[in-house]
């Protein structure tokens, strides 16, 4: 018996080395299955709130979402707001909603839809109170069976809340030229520090505009409707000369706050900031305005609310909006 054995060990040897070698092997992928999902716990998605209505500038949004590169995990979450009078466009809204579903998540999203009837603005800013966004997306003047998220709930939503808005507007051709409006505050550092965070495509550029706004020489009297000279011309050259020279550190200083892209032009301009942004987009066909809001930079500020709401009302392409300080700002001179 001791022979027959013996004998019989040269063949159960190649399966006892298979064995182990399996049990080496399923000991390593549960090492690394044990790591995998501890670097994925890590992970931080990227946290998005779609305020859809469904009209044609949310389609535009809709797009730009889908168009985000997918090196970061996205979690999307649609919200559809109805008042009491749309009860009746549920089922067109609900069947609308399954396009978007199906195109968010063939670019691998997670996505999630909800349906709540009230106020728009109130129940977005409520929404995202509860959510915490990393960003809030949503159309602007839009028109549609529903109404659509007209102007004065994107303004209320960008001016009520304290997260970044997209306001997406039609025509969508794509995120290849982006533009950041900054005063040199420290909301726009924000807003740097934010961009240099947001999923665009590698090969998209950037204009970086700062806009000095001109002395003022003149101020009126009244009720005699006369105005008196404050400074001489001479002082207005030299000011605005050096509020120039002054713009162009804001520039260099917000350029190395973003080494995300690689293709960054800077412009200087003296003029009415809102005039001369708007200017700049349409003569650019920028695709993508960013802007900060409430700044209190050295020079006053230009972006505060009124000159962000007249962007997100005026302006010819989408519009980014950040109030959000999650990202530090390095101090810019």
């Amino acid at each position: 018996m001791y022979r027959s054995t013996r004998l019989c060990q040269p063949f159960y040897r190649p399966l006892v080395r298979a064995i182990v070698l399996m049990e080496r092997q399923i000991l390593h992928h549960s090492k690394e299955l044990e790591v995998a999902m501890t670097t994925l716990e890590k992970i931080e998605l990227f946290n998005i709130l779609l305020a859809d209505d469904g009209t044609e500038n949310m389609r535009a949004a809709i797009q730009f979402l889908a168009d985000m590169p997918q090196g970061k995990p996205f979690s999307i979450t649609s919200l559809r707001v109805f008042t009491p009078t749309e009860g009746s466009e549920f089922a067109r809204v609900d069947a609308e909603s399954q396009h978007t579903r199906n195109l968010l998540k063939s670019r691998h999203f997670h996505y999630t839809s909800e349906m709540v009837q009230g106020d728009p603005a109130p129940l977005i800013l409520k929404h995202a109170e509860a959510h915490h966004p990393d960003l809030v997306v949503l159309g602007s003047k839009a028109v549609g069976k529903l109404g659509g998220l007209l102007g004065n709930v994107a303004s209320d939503v960008v001016h009520g809340g304290k997260w970044p808005v997209l306001i997406a507007r039609q025509p969508y051709n794509g995120c290849k030229r982006v533009l950041l409006a900054t005063d040199g505050s420290e909301a726009s550092g924000h807003t740097a520090a934010f961009l240099n965070h947001f999923p665009l495509h590698k090969g998209a550029s950037l204009d970086i505009l700062h806009v000095v706004p001109p002395v003022q020489v003149t101020y009126p009297i009244e009720p005699a409707g006369m105005a008196i000279a404050a400074i001489s011309p001479e002082d207005e050259e030299r000011i605005n000369h050096d509020n120039l020279e002054h713009g162009a550190k804001i520039l260099e200083a917000e350029k190395g706050m973003l080494p995300s892209f690689a293709n960054i032009t800077t412009h200087l301009m003296l003029g009415d900031p809102v005039e001369q942004i708007l200017s700049f987009a349409r003569a650019e066909h920028v695709d993508l305005l960013v802007c900060g809001s409430r700044g209190t930079g050295n020079l006053a500020g230009w972006l505060l609310g009124s000159i962000s709401r007249d962007l997100v009302r005026r302006a010819p392409c989408s519009v980014l909006v950040v109030r959000n300080e999650r990202f530090s700002a390095p101090s810019i001179p």
